[in-house]
């Protein structure tokens, strides 16, 4: 699967475990009929929600991204369905292949770039990873815990 159809994937992703999350607070919050859907979906669309900034970066990094534009990806992904904006506008203007640059021209200069290619040579290892790192985010972010209510 190359960065267009990664991307795309966990993009959608991100925008339906967000949509899903409001209902739940919905539901929660504005019937007072049960909390069930933020329980479920707030971990949901949180493991989703890291996934997709850590997809964001592999991407970034392969498709040699300027800040600005990386930067913006991220940022996409805080207010809901904005990553589907991102993912369209970013096709549509050739910021994202259907080939990784990094698998395919071994052109690896910068660090991050030899990491990436590192990921991308061994799609297993690559994926390995990847699901480790959201693992281990993912668990920071419940150890740190949700922003303290004012």
């Amino acid at each position: 699967m190359g960065p267009l159809m990664l991307f795309r994937r966990v993009a959608v992703a991100e925008a339906i475990t967000w949509v899903l999350l409001l209902i739940g607070m919905f539901l929660k919050y504005v019937t007072r009929t049960t909390d069930l859907g933020v329980s479920i979906f707030g971990m949901v669309h949180g493991i989703v929600f890291v996934a997709y900034c850590v997809v964001t970066v592999l991407v970034w990094v392969d498709q040699r991204w300027p800040a600005g534009r990386g930067l913006l990806a991220l940022f996409c992904a805080i207010p809901p369905l904005l990553t589907l904006w991102f993912d369209r506008r970013a096709e549509r203007r050739g910021h994202l292949a259907r080939t990784w640059r990094l698998r395919e021209d071994g052109t690896a200069v910068r660090a991050p770039e030899r990491v990436v290619r590192w990921l991308l040579v061994r799609p297993l290892r690559g994926a390995l990873v990847g699901v480790l790192t959201v693992a281990a985010l993912t668990g920071v972010a419940l150890v740190v815990g949700p922003p303290a209510s004012s």
